[in-house]
């Protein structure tokens, strides 16, 4: 790589200075890995994910950019990236990506064998992503399945075992990551129809709202489920509650289709996900021997 290139670009490059996918991708994760140790998760496997979430949603957006760097350009929001204004190479991005796959694969062989197979199936449904939004209006799906399947990890990390009642938290999370990427989507909903570029924005058109309302509702389902088959109590369900709550107040925010208030309800999921982490958190350790 070259000793030339910026810090600065390379940050950019990663959305350091936008920490919201990783806060996306983060509190799920916490939350499976508190709910698979009964709350007290062992130390070096948080800091393992936690450092395996900042890195790999770093080359996811490596890999989204190199997806989508002859189209970037031709979108408002996407125009001053660094791969479209020059400040990093194709070479260099490749590099880096690399980079930090390797780092990333690096932290997983800490863990165990079934964590470290399920890795490569992230890596691929990550790898993967970018390019659907040519091939189907329903990339946000695949974007779900990647974005969740930290979850499975979680589990096969702590446990080294797959529970079946996992895959209502991943499901859960699946239809949420819809749901905030769909709003995302409505943001670059014009220009996308312009240059191509397929999404659920695009699909559901003027039901997006009322579709992103059903799949809230079905988030929702799958999370009440999911606490009730792992024995969640109070707390987790008033962290349900307070998601609802915040569902709302999305749907509120989009009722115009304005970009900048679609781009509000997609950050503000952020605390979607860390009222239900603290829901779990705070379910175990209430329920904590004295």
């Amino acid at each position: 790589m070259s000793a030339t290139i910026s810090t600065s670009a390379l940050l950019k490059l990663v959305r350091f200075d936008r920490p919201i996918g990783t806060l996306l991708l983060l509190w799920p994760t916490l939350g499976a890995l508190w709910i698979a140790a009964e709350g007290t998760p062992e130390p070096r496997l948080v800091i393992i994910f936690c450092l395996g979430t900042l890195l790999m949603r770093s080359a996811g957006c490596i890999v989204n950019d190199l997806a989508d760097r002859h189209w970037d350009g031709s979108v408002t929001r996407t125009r001053e990236r660094p791969l479209v204004t020059g400040a990093v190479t194709v070479t260099q991005a490749r590099a880096l990506f690399l980079l930090l796959c390797l780092a990333s694969f690096g932290l997983v062989l800490l863990t165990n064998t079934l964590t470290t197979l399920l890795s490569v199936v992230g890596l691929l449904l990550a790898s993967t992503y970018p390019f659907m939004k040519r091939y189907t209006y329903w990339p946000q799906v695949v974007l779900g399945a990647a974005f969740s399947w930290a979850i499975p990890m979680a589990f096969a990390a702590q446990l080294e075992a797959l529970p079946s009642a996992l895959w209502l938290l991943y499901l859960a999370n699946l239809l949420w990551t819809m749901v905030y990427d769909t709003q995302y989507a409505m943001v670059d909903r014009d220009d996308d129809i312009k240059v191509g570029i397929k999404s659920t924005a695009v699909l559901f058109g003027d039901a997006d709202r009322l579709v992103i309302g059903a799949l809230q509702a079905l988030c929702l389902l799958a999370w009440l489920l999911a606490g009730q088959r792992f024995g969640l109590g109070a707390a987790y369900y008033l962290g349900v509650l307070v998601a609802a709550l915040l569902f709302g107040y999305h749907q509120y925010l989009i009722r115009g289709r304005d970009r900048a208030a679609c781009f509000r309800a997609f950050r503000h999921n952020n605390w979607v996900g860390l009222a239900l982490f603290m829901g779990i958190a705070l379910h175990y350790f209430l329920s904590a021997p004295a």
